[in-house]
């Protein structure tokens, strides 16, 4: 008979396909052997169970004289369940737990094989249909994965009952030939159809796996995007609630800080040279806001906005800010113009209340409103270049714990005159 190439091209990529779902990812595999283990182990418990009925059953009906009192069949009956309940220690043991496969070969062979070795002990073959098939499919039912231990358990089920018995030379009681062809076809197709469904059901479970891993690692990702946006108790708050958020603080220090004369300094940048310099400016910047435990807010063009004291109050969030922008001033000064030249930042700085919230339908974004906000606004604007300056209530509050220089009083725009600071250092 000639194979054509197209018949040869088919069984080829059957065969590629079945290896690939036999080299499944580590993550399937631990899963699998989890669920095995699991299934396994209730399977058993059942098998103890119902085997255990059986046996008591057999006892009441002897000891009502309605059957004859058979102390082979007994004894047959606790060796299986003997085995049974070793399979079922094994696999609640840590050694268990590497030889699975091993333990489920067990489990089903001490209820098929036992009463074969006890049949042929007594000089017949015994077809257990019965017993053979509520195990078969129970382990179908049961223990959906690695159809291969399924069918390992059937062909040594049937080798033993068809070689055994043959070269023995032994028959059922019942008259019946050992190699009954509708009981041959019977078993062929029942067990052909249970390691059908196994293999079926464990590729489906398998693409349901990768799937559900690649939701997840969409849902992570989604999640990471989030926060990046959004400061993480606000981003649970607004996936569990979707009304407006908004919320009053009674305390807040705010920081502005601006790249002193980055307009010019831009003008002779390529683009992709200019989103990567500010990119790594600002990428220092979130590391420094990270480091002292603030809320970076946003950043328009090449300013820079971060919080303290939000959305989690905390007390010593006006010393975290002067921190960060102490901090802020040491890391600018690594980044260097086109000549030569270090860049400098105009920072300011203002405590007070102020009101946040979530804004945006499709685009979130974590803003923050009030007097104190456009105060440390203007404290920036109308700052020195390479200087912190900040208000009176920050100067009040730092002023043992930080090096201050008094500025004077300003015109602020929108609030009038003001005594302003300029921070310096930390005190020793």
């Amino acid at each position: 008979m000639v194979i054509s190439k197209a018949k040869l091209a088919v069984l080829r990529t059957w065969l590629d396909q079945l290896s690939r779902e036999q080299s499944t990812d580590p993550a399937y595999k631990a899963w699998r052997k989890r669920f095995l283990q699991q299934r396994l182990q209730l399977g058993l418990q059942l098998a103890v169970a119902a085997y255990l009925s059986f046996i008591l059953l057999e006892l009441v009906l002897t000891a009502a004289q309605i059957k004859v009192w058979d102390p082979g069949w007994l004894v047959m009956a606790s060796v299986a369940e003997l085995g049974l309940i070793t399979c079922l220690v094994g696999v609640r043991s840590p050694q268990g737990k590497h030889r699975l496969g091993l333990l489920f070969l067990g489990g089903s062979w001490s209820i098929t094989l036992v009463e074969q070795v006890w049949a042929t002990l007594n000089g017949f073959a015994f077809p257990g249909l019965f017993a053979w098939t509520l195990v078969l499919l129970t382990q179908a039912t049961l223990v959906p994965v690695r159809w291969y231990l399924h069918l390992i358990s059937q062909v040594g089920l049937l080798t033993y009952y068809f070689g055994v018995n043959t070269i023995l030379n032994l028959y059922p009681n019942d008259g019946q030939p050992l190699w009954d062809p509708i009981q041959v076809l019977y078993l062929l197709w029942f067990c052909g159809i249970c390691d059908l469904a196994v293999f079926l059901y464990e590729r489906l479970q398998r693409t349901e796996f990768q799937t559900r891993r690649e939701l997840e690692a969409e849902q992570e990702k989604s999640e990471r995007l989030l926060l990046n946006i959004l400061p993480e108790a606000i981003a649970q708050q607004l996936k569990q609630d979707h009304r407006t958020i908004a919320e009053s603080f009674a305390e807040a220090t705010v920081l502005f800080a601006d790249i002193v004369g980055f307009t010019q300094i831009s003008a002779g940048i390529p683009p992709r040279e200019l989103v990567t310099l500010l990119n790594q400016i600002f990428s220092t910047f979130d590391q420094l806001a990270e480091q002292h435990n603030l809320e970076k807010i946003k950043t328009i063009g090449d300013a820079y906005m971060v919080v303290g004291g939000l959305p989690i109050e905390r007390g010593d969030h006006v010393e975290s800010i002067a921190s960060m922008a102490l901090d802020m001033q040491a890391a600018i000064a690594q980044f260097k113009t086109r000549q030569d030249q270090p860049f400098r930042i105009r920072i300011g700085i203002n405590t007070g209340p102020v009101v946040a919230g979530v804004i945006g339908r499709k685009k979130f974004i974590y803003d923050l409103w009030g007097d104190t906000v456009n105060i440390a606004s203007r404290m920036e604007s109308q700052g020195l270049p390479g200087c912190i300056q900040v208000t009176k209530p920050v100067y009040e509050r730092l002023q043992d714990k930080f090096l201050f220089e008094e500025r004077g009083i300003l015109e602020i725009k929108g609030k009038g005159k003001m005594q302003v600071y300029l921070l310096q250092d930390r005190l020793l």
